[in-house]
């Protein structure tokens, strides 16, 4: 019942904003019947979902610009749908490390309804997204050195925190799939990936398919330490076949939820 009425709540507060234009964090809280720390979870996440902005003090609509823009609305949807096959794959009480990155990202908000997961990150977005979710898990950072080109904590002081654990899952993005070689990267960076890899049990990797086929110089993961990849169903069946030779699950999700489709 609970998570239903938030539910509930959150459609109520996207809506309300699309139709003033801006709402405050103070009416919000004396309509709804609950307190600013609730309201403002509610807002990260809206906002997390392209349905709004959050200013001080509480959010407005969208502008006309970013909700028209069609490339960007086409890739949003690409990677809420890998996102969407990623979460399904995470279970309560799991350990997960969930790395930096726009993809891996966009599945912490579908997280809310998880309970007992103990999350590491080396991102401070991922990191601020988690303390944003109804049921907050435990918080594990890796510290190190601040790498402003992937905007992450880097280096031997990251890479001994994760060592002091053992992990089911990684999430992990790439900047591109070569598909003899592995996931590639344009950072140089690559020996904190390849620790998260060695101590978590199942290595999922979230790319969109776009990325996939780019030949990038640096290779961050190999094919065998990959179990699984999550891309949208826009793959064609050439790279399938060659990524599932490979021995890793493959999962091309639909970029148009069910319900979506139907309409149409």
């Amino acid at each position: 019942m609970t998570k239903r009425n938030t539910q509930q709540r959150r459609h109520a507060i996207a809506a309300l904003v699309q139709e003033r234009g801006e709402v405050s964090v103070e009416e919000l809280t004396q309509r709804f019947a609950t307190s600013e720390v609730t309201i403002r979870k509610d807002l990260a996440l809206l906002e997390t979902g392209g349905l709004l902005l959050r200013r001080y003090g509480g959010a407005v609509s969208l502008p006309s610009e970013m909700a028209a823009e069609p490339d960007v609305g086409q890739v949003s949807k690409r990677k809420q749908a890998i996102a969407r096959a990623a979460a399904e794959r995470l279970r309560d009480h799991n350990r997960v490390i969930i790395d930096s990155g726009t993809t891996t990202s966009a599945m912490i908000p579908l997280l809310g309804g998880k309970r007992g997961l103990v999350v590491m990150t080396n991102s401070l977005n991922v990191a601020g997204q988690l303390r944003e979710l109804e049921n907050e898990p435990i918080l594990l950072m890796t510290g190190g050195t601040w790498d402003p080109h992937s905007e992450s904590f880097q280096g031997q002081i990251a890479e001994q925190a994760l060592r002091s654990y053992d992990f089911d899952q990684l999430f992990i993005g790439a900047d591109g799939i070569d598909l003899e070689r592995g996931t590639t990267t344009f950072n140089e960076l690559v020996g904190l990936s390849r620790v998260m890899a060695e101590v978590a049990r199942e290595v999922i990797v979230m790319v969109e398919s776009e990325k996939i086929g780019r030949r990038i110089p640096n290779l961050e993961l190999p094919w065998d330490r990959i179990h699984t990849l999550v891309t949208d169903d826009a793959l064609g069946q050439e790279a399938r076949d060659k990524i599932q030779a490979k021995g890793v699950t493959l999962i091309c999700a639909p970029a148009v939820q069910d319900s979506s489709a139907r309409r149409k």
